[in-house]
């Protein structure tokens, strides 16, 4: 993955995917390109976290590229509140593939709401990558 850059997010900030950690500790050298994720829960943690943050080449790098939309609407007004993983099967460092499930709260035209999805990873040249969710 190539670099990018959350500059404007402090780095000693707790990072944004509630991890408990710092951005810096956290989803900032996977952002960077520093430290890719371990696991397909890192990489969703990410992910979350480089929505927030509006990092959209980072979104774009970390997706399947056979899977990932020609626009990603980033700019509609979301607000990303929290997250919450509720699951993980497999996904770890020595797998292939992985589900990683969340809860992920967001506010959106004057309300809060809940996405709740199943999200599916594979490793694409050794690297975890985003293929597809179910909503639910």
């Amino acid at each position: 993955m190539s670099t990018f850059s959350a500059s404007t997010y402090p780095p000693f900030k707790p990072c944004p995917c509630g991890s408990g950690r710092s951005y810096s500790a956290c989803c900032a050298p996977r952002h960077d390109g520093s430290r890719p994720a371990e696991t397909a829960e890192a990489l969703m943690r990410s992910r979350y976290s480089a929505y927030v943050l509006n990092i959209e080449p980072y979104i774009r790098a970390s997706w399947h590229p056979d899977t990932c939309p020609e626009d990603l609407l980033l700019n509609d007004g979301t607000k990303w509140l929290s997250l919450k993983i509720t699951g993980t099967e497999a996904g770890g460092p020595d797998d292939e593939r992985g589900t990683v499930s969340f809860d992920a709260m967001y506010h959106l035209h004057g309300r809060k709401r809940r996405l709740r999805e199943r999200s599916e990873f594979t490793r694409l040249n050794g690297a975890w990558v985003y293929v597809d969710g179910v909503i639910s």
